[in-house]
Parts: structure tokens; C-alpha cells; sequence
């Protein structure tokens, strides 16, 4: 039987990489590449290239990074027919997507952190990898250093999973762990956040739930089988969570987190939805604090499982962009492709009115007697059975002759369309004063 020889990586021709941005984890990445070029040649098998380097402005300091890499023509570096490799870290729709389908069109295999691109555009992306045989790598799309993106794609792909349950944007988690730990409320959380650099000037995409939308999508369509869209996604922000919200959480026990939810019912169907939660302070996810990303997988097999780090910076996500760089350059020295997308499935998905969870249900009522028999049998005419009620002290509003009193009312499992038609009575009836607010609880 003949042994194939080891081949000396020397006399390989090098793959050639160019680089779509240099922000925060493009300098990073771009580092790495060159300063640890000897161990990447020995972990890959062959030496990687750096030929250029696409950025929006060219009167900038490169940070000790070769000034002749860099070029204002994105377009003419992604037209290259010479590139084996395109690491994309611009982030954005247009013009990152006809740069992506360009690069592939050429050849180029795709590493990409662009969650909101795969999130919308995924199908087209996919596509277009697959018909030129080339790879399509995201890792850092979904939760910067973690791990999860490979287990769902890759390790757990033999095995049937039916829960992913998370923290999935740092910035939100930082926010209601500052309103947990320190009393904080949101807008001053917020203002740490940002002054900290966990949170955007404009924090939009993190504290509306748009961010955590975008990775629930890619998990799902990983997870299930079944593509899944951004606008697909059921999404909340934590703009409504007050310090009462916090305060309350702990009296039941519990802790308030940004939480992407993933579930199969007993039919199959799918159901993805993005917003804040009380979550038992025994669940591993409720001990989870800072800017720092956790999510929990159960599958039919495996079981439980939990996957923990830092979900964002530069660094952090640059190791991620790395392993996959590492990985598809691998695939392209023995000449091969990765796994593709897998959406053999394509479960229903579930509405969200059909989803059932358990919900903490708080009401400003005028106390007075009968409300509280009241609101009860609003719930229980919906069929929401309630579990556990507590009642604030009665307080009189200045300027108000009436005392007004708080009912938080814990629920059984109920289906979503149910609930809030308890909400609408609930704020129709004259004992009820403000809005009712609602907060699901998972993870018990």
C-alpha cells in the first residue's frame, strides 16, 4: 500500500486573501494574518497572501499595517481573479452583498461576520457559493468568539435539536445587568454602555432587538433545517424594562435578560421570537452579566447544552473570523468545500399569537374592593390560568384622590393570542389605570 508523502507547504503556491474592512476586528484580522503568518502556514499547510485590503477612506492611519494593501476600490479588489479567499467584516446590506456574490462569482470562498446579510440575503448567498463550489464561513455573525455556529451547522447535524434559548447582543445584557446590580435605570445603563464602547452612538439596532433578530434567524435556520429570515423573527427591545420590572424579577426570583428564544412544537413547527424575559435565577443563563453572550441548546440526544464568552469586540471577533479563515483555507488546500446551507426542512412556522410560554402580567388598579376578583376573571375567561398574585401596598398619587395599587399576576403556560386579549380587557376596564405591562417567562 503506497503513503502519501507530506507535502512541504514551501513549495505550495500561497492563497491569496483580500480583506473587505478595516475597522476594529478588520485591523485585527489583518494583524494576525501577518504576524502569525509561520503558524498559519503550519496549521493550514500553506502560506496565506494578504493582497489587499478594501476601505471606504485611504487618508487614514493603517496602523502599522502596509499602506500599499490598501485600495478605495472594493469592487476592482472582489473582481480578482486570482483570490482564493474574502474575508468580509464591512457589515451593511448594499454594496456588501454584490461584493459577496461578486467575490464568489470569481471563485473566492466568503468569511463573513454580516449577520443582518445572511439574516435577509442568506438563500441568494448560499446559492450562489454552491453552484462555484466554494465556502461560505460565518462564525462571527452570530456570537463573536463563541462557538455555536459550527456545533449547530456541524456537530450537532446527526442529532435533533429542539430548544436554542439565549444572550445573544452584549449590549443589552450589559444594560439590564448595570438596572440589576447597581439600580441603575435605563437611560443611565445605557449612557455607561456607551461610554464603556459596548453600545453604538446610535443604539438602535442592540436595545430595539433588530441585532439579536438577525442572529435568532441564522441559529434557526441552522438548528431546524428551515430557512429562516430576519423578518421572520417575533422581536421586542428592552426600551419598556423599568427598575419595577427589575425590582419585581427579584422578588419572584428571578433575573430580566434580552433573550433570543428557537423552539419545535409537538408538531414540528418553528417558532423564533427576540425580547426580554424573566428568567429563574437558578437557570445557568440568569447568572450570565456583563457584555458577555450565553446560549443554550437542547437537542433529543445531547441533552443540554451551554456555550458562554464574550459576544463582541474586536478581538473576540476576530478569533472567530480566524478559526474560519484557518478552516476554509484548509478546505481549499485539499481542494474541497464545506458543508452548504441545510433547509431539507422547511418546517411551518408557528405565529406568534400561537406561541405559548408563561407570562408576568403587571396592572395599576384603583384599590378598591372587587378589582382584584375582577381581574381575574378576565384572565380566566381568556382561559389564562393565573398561578401566583402579588399585590403592592396601595399608594396615593399627589394630586389624586384614589390609591392605586400594583397586581403582578404570574401565569400558567398560555397561548400568546390569549393573553393579550387579557391585556386589551384588562386596560379597557375603569379599575385599570396606565397600561399593562407584560413580560414572558422562560426557562422554568
Amino acid at each position: 500500500m503506497n503513503r502519501l508523502e507530506p507535502v512541504d507547504p514551501a513549495k505550495l503556491a500561497p492563497l491569496k486573501v483580500a480583506l473587505l474592512g478595516c475597522g476594529v476586528v478588520g485591523s485585527q484580522v489583518a494583524r494576525v494574518i501577518t504576524e502569525q503568518a509561520e503558524d498559519l502556514t503550519n496549521r493550514i499547510g500553506c502560506r496565506l497572501e494578504l493582497v489587499g485590503i478594501a476601505v471606504r477612506n485611504l487618508d487614514r492611519d493603517f496602523g502599522g499595517l502596509d499602506p500599499e494593501l490598501f485600495t478605495d476600490d472594493a469592487k476592482a479588489l472582489v473582481s480578482r481573479d486570482d483570490l482564493d479567499i474574502v474575508i468580509e467584516v464591512v457589515g451593511g446590506i448594499e454594496p456588501t452583498r454584490e461584493l459577496v456574490l461578486t467575490a464568489i462569482d470569481h471563485g473566492a470562498s466568503i468569511v463573513t461576520a454580516n449577520k443582518a446579510l445572511l439574516a435577509q440575503d442568506g438563500e441568494a448567498l448560499f446559492t450562489a457559493a454552491e453552484s462555484r463550489g466554494v465556502d461560505l464561513y460565518f462564525e462571527a455573525a452570530v456570537a463573536g468568539a463563541i462557538p455555536i455556529v459550527r456545533p449547530l451547522r456541524e456537530s450537532l447535524v446527526g442529532d435533533e435539536i429542539t430548544t436554542v434559548m439565549g444572550i445573544v447582543n452584549g449590549t443589552t445584557n450589559y444594560i439590564l445587568d448595570q438596572m440589576t446590580t447597581t439600580g441603575a435605570d435605563f437611560d443611565d445603563a445605557l449612557a455607561e454602555a456607551q461610554r464603556l464602547g459596548y453600545a453604538e452612538a446610535d443604539p438602535t439596532a442592540d436595545v430595539e432587538g433588530y441585532d439579536a433578530a438577525a442572529k435568532a434567524a441564522i441559529m434557526a435556520t441552522l438548528a431546524f433545517h428551515t430557512r429562516v429570515r430576519g423578518a421572520d423573527v417575533y422581536r421586542e427591545g428592552i426600551t419598556s424594562v423599568t427598575s419595577n420590572d427589575i425590582v419585581l424579577a427579584r422578588k419572584l426570583g428571578c433575573v430580566v435578560k434580552m433573550l433570543a428564544v428557537l423552539k419545535t412544537d409537538v408538531q414540528g413547527a418553528v417558532s423564533v421570537r427576540v425580547h426580554p424575559a424573566l428568567v429563574p435565577s437558578s437557570h445557568p443563563l440568569a447568572s450570565v452579566g456583563g457584555a458577555y453572550n450565553a446560549i443554550f441548546v437542547e437537542s433529543r440526544d445531547a441533552g443540554r447544552l451551554m456555550f458562554m464568552g464574550p459576544g463582541a469586540g474586536g478581538s473576540p471577533t476576530a478569533s472567530a473570523v480566524m478559526g474560519d479563515l484557518v478552516t476554509v483555507a484548509r478546505n481549499r488546500v485539499r481542494g474541497v468545500a464545506g458543508p452548504g446551507e441545510s433547509v431539507y426542512a422547511q418546517r411551518a412556522m408557528t405565529p406568534m399569537g400561537e406561541v405559548e410560554t408563561r407570562y408576568l402580567v403587571r396592572i395599576n388598579v384603583v384599590d378598591e374592593p372587587g378589582v382584584l376578583a375582577a381581574a381575574a376573571a378576565i384572565f380566566a375567561n381568556h382561559n389564562v390560568s393565573v398561578q401566583t398574585v402579588d399585590q403592592s401596598p396601595a399608594v396615593a398619587r399627589d394630586g389624586e384622590d384614589e390609591e392605586i395599587a400594583v397586581l403582578a399576576m404570574m401565569t400558567h403556560q398560555a397561548r400568546e393570542s390569549d393573553l393579550q386579549a387579557v391585556v386589551r380587557e384588562l386596560e379597557e376596564r375603569s379599575f385599570t389605570r396606565g397600561t399593562v405591562e407584560v413580560l414572558r417567562v422562560e426557562g422554568k
